[in-house]
């Protein structure tokens, strides 16, 4: 009986034969070749999206910022105002301890994104990156407006 239980687990236990790792290498290489491309022919593309994706990050930790302080900061106090609490008037009341974000991030073209506030913006916040440039009126000029 316990002969019979040895060969059993013994049968069970055999690993994958050499034919079987080539077929999921020859896959993967099939994969990687067909997205491999797909991903490298759109590296502007990619960083547009990332400028989009922070921008949207940023508008949302602003609206934590307002809602904790009753207003957004002022243009002079910057996005910096959730990394750092702002000295300069009007104070928040209600800054979170430890900031709203680790880091102010830079866009995808190592510039800083820029910021405006309701009253220097019409009456919204604007975020927003010149984009490759870094000039304004520059191709693309992305801003939270525009993610709406």
């Amino acid at each position: 009986m316990k002969t019979m239980q040895f060969h059993a687990a013994r049968r069970a236990q055999h690993g994958f034969t050499l034919i079987e790792i080539m077929v999921v290498v020859v896959i993967l290489g099939i994969l990687a070749a067909v997205a491999v491309p797909n991903i490298m022919s759109n590296p502007e593309q990619a960083r547009e999206e990332r400028a989009r994706h922070d921008i949207r990050t940023l508008e949302s930790q602003m609206e934590m910022y307002r809602l904790d302080n009753h207003r957004y900061p002022t243009t002079d106090q910057g996005l910096e105002a959730l990394v750092e609490r702002p000295t300069s008037q009007p104070e928040p009341p209600n800054w979170k301890e430890g900031g709203y974000m680790r880091s102010v991030p830079t866009d995808p073209w190592g510039n800083e994104y820029e910021y405006l506030d309701a009253d220097d913006a019409d009456g919204r916040i604007m975020i927003y990156t010149y984009g490759p440039d870094g000039r304004r009126g520059g191709d693309p000029e992305i801003t939270n407006r525009d993610l709406d």
